[in-house]
């Protein structure tokens, strides 16, 4: 496993970030927990493998709820995805922010693993949710991953208080 450094994505990698949400996400325009996000307009993090971009994570903040918009990994097998949410962890506690909001559908069996892995414990399901989704976006597609149809928005929730980080896997004593 290689090092990877994260840092707040700079104006003049917008066009990048632009480009790599709409190859992986088919639009720049993100919607799930019924809210519409366009990822140009929201804080987001690099992650750097040797000064090469290998990951990109799009976040907003809610009171002390800090929720990942997206999450991209360009290189899998590498800690790109884990640096990112400990960037993400460490820029929300910065800004006063007690926990993590994540939401992923009922498809991705992958993103359900990564996160629980990283510290995340399920905390609400949507049945039906990914319908209304697309009434905003249309785009959305109704099979997703292991030819699961797409249909449920499931949140993670990451505490990030002091108590909640020693029980943290990976993280410091």
């Amino acid at each position: 496993m290689t090092a990877v450094d994260v840092r707040p994505a700079r104006d003049d990698e917008r066009g990048w970030l632009r480009e790599i949400v709409k190859q992986r996400w088919g639009d720049e325009l993100i919607v799930g927990r019924g809210r519409a996000h366009r990822v140009d307009e929201l804080p987001a993090l690099v992650a750097l493998d040797r000064g090469e971009r290998v990951g990109l994570l799009t976040y907003c903040m809610d009171g002390g709820t800090v929720e990942i918009v997206t999450l991209d990994s360009l290189r899998e097998g590498v800690g790109v995805g884990r640096a990112l949410i400990e960037g993400v962890a460490a820029e929300a506690q910065g800004l006063g922010g007690t926990r993590l909001l994540v939401m992923t559908t009922n498809d991705n069996l992958n993103a359900l693993g990564f996160y629980q892995r990283v510290g995340f414990r399920l905390a609400e399901l949507r049945p039906g949710a990914v319908h209304e989704a697309r009434r905003i976006k249309p785009s959305i597609p109704h099979v997703g991953h292991h030819e699961v149809p797409i249909r449920d928005e499931l949140d993670l929730i990451r505490d990030l208080t002091a108590a909640s980080l020693e029980s943290t896997p990976g993280s410091a004593p």
